[in-house]
């Protein structure tokens, strides 16, 4: 069973050039290749193989005077980006042809400069320094090809040696390292309790037993205060730097939301998890109720969605039974 594990690192101010530089190669050979396909494809002609994208877009392409500068960070992370791109288009052929379960899969779109910035390492262009992990403080390096060790706070250990590294920049400016380890499911003390638990606005959860909680709805909280922050933002002339830092302390003020709201729903449903061996959740509709325009921020700010993502997760890693009734039963009036 594969899961992820992020961290927080704290990149030197010259590391952070390298990282700049790292993610804006990686962009550029993922919108070169793209916009090729794209071409191809009005063309009336199929899809590039994954080699000749690589060959064309990478290994030629160093030698030109537009992208010699590719050459200066890692081989490692450009072809990765392609292979992502090949991924994607696979992931949205299969999905066309109904291959695939779930929603729709819509063809990859070109990166942005502003934003969220990531570039994926396989094993081997990273390493992991087990001394450091080890430290009293807790703080570990990380090594990354042609960027050096960056600091790292170890929030947690690592069950086992990672197979990839994702090096992330939110849009607050925050770095992260995410990495993907095989671990072997736990198995919690059974249990003979069970629950159900039917989601509200008012209430996040009615338990069958009569048991309510609610719902941190940062959002709600943080309105006026994001209302304010846009409204400068919108005022700002564009491509100034004014306008740059008004738009981190947006996007900060966005971090602080989604992190409030995730950290409510892991507690919560790790509690369910530990304490139920029978677990019970609506299926509801998220995605037709959210069109509701009274109801859309409300239901937004609450994360119906993400909440049965992760006690699926969590039921499946610790050896429990979690069960969706049928979205037309009564949950509502039984609870």
């Amino acid at each position: 069973m594969k899961a992820r594990y992020r961290y927080r690192i704290y990149p030197t101010v010259s590391q952070q050039v390298s990282l700049a530089k790292l993610f804006g190669c990686v962009r550029v050979v993922w919108n070169d290749a793209l916009a090729h396909c794209i071409e191809e494809y009005r063309a009336g002609n199929q899809k590039p193989q994954n080699k000749t994208l690589q060959k064309q877009f990478i290994t030629q392409a160093k030698k030109t005077e537009d992208r010699q500068w590719l050459g200066e960070v890692s081989n490692i992370a450009l072809q990765q980006s392609l292979n992502d791109l090949d991924q994607a288009y696979k992931n949205f052929f299969k999905s066309c042809k109904g291959e695939r379960k779930g929603k729709p899969v819509k063809p990859p779109k070109f990166k942005k400069r502003k934003g969220r910035q990531s570039a994926r390492f396989h094993s081997g262009g990273f390493k992991v320094h087990e001394t450091a992990r080890l430290s009293a403080r807790g703080e570990a390096s990380v090594y990354i090809a042609k960027i050096g060790k960056i600091k790292t706070i170890w929030s947690r250990k690592l069950p086992s040696s990672p197979s990839s590294a994702t090096v992330i920049k939110d849009a607050a400016g925050r770095y992260f390292v995410s990495f993907v380890v095989e671990i072997v499911p736990e198995s919690l003390p059974e249990t003979t309790k069970s629950c159900g638990i039917d989601l509200g606005i008012t209430d996040f959860a009615t338990f069958d037993n009569g048991e309510k909680v609610k719902a941190p709805k940062p959002l709600k909280k943080n309105l006026k205060r994001l209302r304010k922050k846009q409204r400068h933002l919108s005022r700002k002339q564009k491509d100034s730097k004014r306008r740059e830092v008004t738009r981190k302390k947006v996007a900060k003020l966005h971090a602080k939301i989604k992190d409030t709201r995730t950290d409510f729903l892991h507690k919560l449903s790790t509690k369910v998890i530990k304490e139920n061996q029978l677990i019970a959740l609506e299926d509801l509709n998220v995605s037709g109720l959210v069109k509701n325009r009274k109801l859309s921020r409300a239901i937004s700010d609450l994360g119906w969605r993400e909440f049965r993502t992760f006690l699926e997760a969590k039921a499946d890693k610790y050896g429990r039974e979690f069960r969706v009734i049928d979205r037309w039963e009564p949950t509502t009036q039984v609870c």
